[in-house]
C-alpha cells in the first residue's frame, strides 16, 4: 500500500519528532554518510569526463528519486510511519518558517562560522557530526539568503516557467540546454546572481553552507527540497501525459554525449533500475 509524503508546514508535532528520531537513528548506525558520501561520488559535472548520472544530465530527477527512495526506506527501517515532507520553498520563503524550527531542522547559522546552534542537529547536540564532507568542518553550516550577497527564493512563477515547458530535455543533454523542463527545474543559467541559479540550484544557494556542492546531504533539508522537485516532476507528468524522459535511445556514434549519459531503458547507475521504470511512483507513494 502506498505512504504519504506530505507538506513540511502540515506535520504535527508528534509526526516532526518522529522524523527527527529517525533521521539521527539512520545518522547514528552510519547508514546517513554513507549517502553522503554517494552523493558526493556521483556529483559529476559537464567538464569531467566519464558517464554523468545525477547532476547536469536527464537523468537528474529518476536518480534523485531513486536516492531519496533508498534514504525513505532506511527511515521506515526504524519507524514505518515516517516518510519524507516536502518543502515547498515557493509557499515557505522565509528564513523563520517551516522547516527552520527549534523542533524540526533548527535555524540559521551563527554570523561568525554559520554554524547552525538551535535545534536537533546542531553540533552542540552531539548528534550530528559531519564526517564525510568537502571541507574539514565538523558542523551543520547554514546561510539562509546568503547575507553578504543577498538572494530570494525561487517563485511560484518561476517554477511555473519550467513546469510549462512540455519537453522532458534536449540535446546536448548538459548543463547548458536552455529548453526542456529538465534543466529548467534543475537551474543551470548564464550570467550573474539569481538569473544564473534558477529553481532547484538557487534554493541550494539560498540555503548555503554544506548545501553548496556535493555534500550538500549533510543537510537534513537536502531530502525536503528534493521531495518537493520530485512533486514538482511528478506534477509535470500528470500535465503533459504525452511526454516522457529523453533521451529514448542513447546518443549516436560521433555525439559528444555518447557513453556520457543515461537513456530511457539504460541502467541508472549505482542501481539496477532505468529511468523508464522510475518514471510511475504510485505503487509506493503519493503525494498529500
Amino acid at each position: 500500500m502506498a505512504y504519504t509524503r506530505k507538506d513540511v508546514s502540515t506535520l504535527t508535532a508528534a509526526e516532526k519528532r518522529r522524523f527527527v528520531k529517525a533521521m539521527l537513528e539512520v545518522k547514528r548506525r552510519g547508514e546517513y554518510d554513507e549517502f553522503v558520501r554517494m552523493h558526493i561520488e556521483y556529483y559529476v559535472g559537464d567538464g569531467e569526463g566519464g558517464l554523468r548520472t545525477a547532476h547536469m544530465t536527464p537523468s537528474f530527477l529518476p536518480w534523485h528519486r531513486r536516492f531519496l527512495l533508498e534514504l525513505e526506506r532506511a527511515l521506515r527501517r526504524v519507524d514505518p510511519s515516517v516518510s519524507m515532507p516536502y518543502w515547498d520553498w515557493t509557499k515557505d520563503r522565509t528564513t523563520s518558517s517551516v522547516p527552520w524550527t527549534k523542533d524540526l531542522l533548527g535555524g540559521n547559522g551563527r554570523r561568525s562560522d554559520r554554524q547552525v546552534t538551535t535545534g536537533p542537529f546542531a553540533y552542540k547536540e552531539g548528534n550530528w557530526t559531519i564526517t564525510e564532507g568537502i571541507t574539514d568542518e565538523e558542523f551543520l553550516t547554514r546561510d539562509l539568503g546568503r547575507a553578504r550577497d543577498p538572494i530570494v527564493l525561487p517563485t511560484r512563477s518561476e517554477l511555473e516557467w519550467a513546469m510549462k515547458d512540455p519537453v522532458y530535455d534536449v540535446s546536448p543533454w548538459d548543463s547548458t540546454v536552455t529548453k526542456g523542463f529538465r534543466n529548467k527545474l534543475e537551474g543551470w543559467g548564464t550570467g550573474r546572481g539569481s538569473s544564473a541559479w534558477r529553481n532547484h540550484n538557487r534554493v541550494h544557494r539560498w540555503v548555503g553552507g554544506v548545501m553548496l556542492g556535493g555534500a550538500s546531504v549533510n543537510d537534513p533539508v537536502f531530502w525536503m527540497h528534493h521531495a518537493f522537485v520530485d512533486l514538482c516532476w511528478s506534477r509535470w507528468q500528470r500535465r503533459h501525459r504525452a511526454h516522457r524522459y529523453l533521451p529514448v535511445k542513447p546518443p549516436g556514434p560521433g555525439s559528444e554525449q555518447r557513453g556520457r549519459i543515461v537513456a530511457r531503458h539504460e541502467k541508472l547507475p549505482p542501481w539496477d533500475v532505468t529511468p523508464d521504470q522510475l518514471e510511475d511512483h504510485g505503487r509506493i507513494y503519493r503525494y498529500a
